[in-house]
């Protein structure tokens, strides 16, 4: 699979592909022939995690760490895990804090009284 191809599948584009792989956060992408990037099913997956952490708010900082940390195996595990269950925790408190501010709108939505609005046909 080529790098639009791989784009497409893991929702990053070929510009962000290009930056990880420059900036060590990805394995070695081998190459065809031709020089085209080759990306396996298993590099398919590794850019969709990295597209989610991204999408979630995990700091590129993060992201090279823990990248840098899978890199070494299972030696790395222990400390990919807390990262990652540390990248949860804050997760959950993001969603408790936006259902709190969905809360407090709908609450200032519902004090205007109802929606006069006529619905377009």
């Amino acid at each position: 699979m080529r790098i639009a191809e791989a784009a497409k599948a893991c929702g990053l584009s070929a510009h962000t592909i290009r930056f990880y792989e420059k900036s060590g956060m990805l394995p070695e992408i081998e190459r065809g022939t031709d020089g085209h990037r080759r990306f396996t099913p298993r590099l398919i997956e590794w850019l969709t995690l990295l597209y989610w952490l991204r999408e979630t708010g995990m700091s590129l900082k993060q992201m090279r760490r823990f990248t840098a940390l899978a890199k070494t195996g299972d030696a790395g595990i222990e400390e990919r895990r807390q990262i990652l269950a540390d990248h949860a925790a804050t997760l959950k408190a993001k969603r408790a804090t936006l259902e709190k501010c969905e809360s407090i709108l709908a609450i200032k939505i519902a004090s205007y009284g109802p929606d006069t609005k006529e619905d377009d046909p």
